[in-house]
């Protein structure tokens, strides 16, 4: 007689009944789909906070460029597909808003965001997270070698001597690249941003669809200025590459990451448990290791490269403008710009 097969048959419907357990307490757990332009580096912090306070909801992530998200949802509109929409450009939440695309909700702790960073009807149709804004990475190894003098204002980077050393984000791919635009265009006026961009577009290389890579491009040599956001230049600059962070002194074009929740939702309660996270003082504290202004400004955090006077160098911005005009805009960006665009 073999002793040991009545163990082994005991230890197999132990394994048998725990794969059961396990399987049936996975599916027990709220699927929840969410739409976000973060950057891939952030989102592994973002969920492992979200869950340490509700393990029982599954994120699956949708994740693009800006622009790319705005264009996927409003093509899905009919047959929306996300739950939520997180991380994505204020002026993108406004555009959903006038389509009827967001469900409005006033998470808990509503009250401690600073008014100018959320949607003002109330209940809003969406809240802001944290501040991101315009940075140029500046190449000082490359520079010397080319003698090229560091910019100090976006009007310098018309000057003869960047011509082929500029790349920037592409507007229409790019929340980034969408907020220099209508930076320019608020800061200068119509006529006179037009008039810059025209200049800067003779000394750009290329227009890149993502909002990272001309800082990455930039950092390895490939160019001299990258016209990026704050937070991937200190990236770059802290894992060593040679770049200085600069703040051009006209202001700097800056735009909200925002979350929402997407009107028709099957996981409604799960969706609130989010924004109701992502507003939280736990979420405030990751955004805040990343960007130097968050939407609880009493819980921003001085940044490394980042001058103490950061948000005194913002532009101001007319998130409604930006939105109502962002179809129109971006047309007239392609017209005249479009040549020097990345293959796709």
């Amino acid at each position: 007689m073999n002793v040991d097969r009545p163990f082994r048959r005991l230890a197999v419907a132990l394994a048998a009944t725990a794969f059961a357990v396990s399987g049936a307490a996975l599916a027990q757990k709220t699927p929840l789909t969410v739409y976000t332009a973060l950057e891939t580096d952030q989102l592994k912090a973002y969920q492992e906070g979200f869950n340490k306070a509700h393990p029982d909801i599954e994120i699956t992530w949708v994740r693009d460029s800006t622009g790319v998200i705005t264009a996927k949802l409003l093509a899905e509109k009919a047959n929306p597909r996300a739950d939520v929409v997180m991380g994505v450009a204020a002026t993108s939440m406004g555009v959903f808003d006038a389509e009827g695309m967001l469900q409005a909700y006033a998470p808990q702790g509503l009250s401690r965001i600073a008014s100018q960073y959320r949607d003002p009807k109330n209940p809003p149709a969406w809240v802001g997270m944290d501040v991101w804004g315009a940075t140029i990475c500046f190449n000082t190894v490359e520079a010397a070698k080319r003698g090229i003098p560091k910019p100090e204002t976006w009007k310098d980077l018309t000057k003869p001597i960047y011509k082929g050393q500029i790349v920037m984000p592409h507007p229409a791919s790019s929340g980034t690249g969408f907020f220099d635009v209508t930076a320019w265009l608020q800061m200068f006026g119509e006529a006179e941003g037009w008039k810059f961009m025209d200049g800067l577009h003779e000394n750009i290389a290329q227009y890149m669809h993502s909002g990272s890579k001309p800082c990455a491009s930039a950092a390895n040599g490939e160019y001299v200025v990258g016209i990026s956001f704050e937070y991937r230049a200190n990236r770059e600059k802290a894992q060593g590459k040679p770049i200085d962070l600069v703040f051009p002194k006209e202001g700097l074009g800056w735009d909200l990451e925002a979350i929402g929740i997407h009107k028709g939702t099957k996981q409604q309660a799960a969706a609130q448990k989010l924004v109701d996270w992502a507003v939280s003082d736990p979420a405030m504290a990751l955004y805040a290791k990343n960007f130097a202004i968050v939407a609880v400004p009493s819980l921003s955090q001085p940044l490394p490269n980042v001058p103490a006077n950061y948000g005194s160098m913002l532009a101001k911005n007319d998130f409604a403008w930006a939105a109502k005009n962002r179809d129109k805009i971006l047309a007239e960006w392609s017209r005249r710009y479009e040549s020097k665009a990345a293959p796709k």
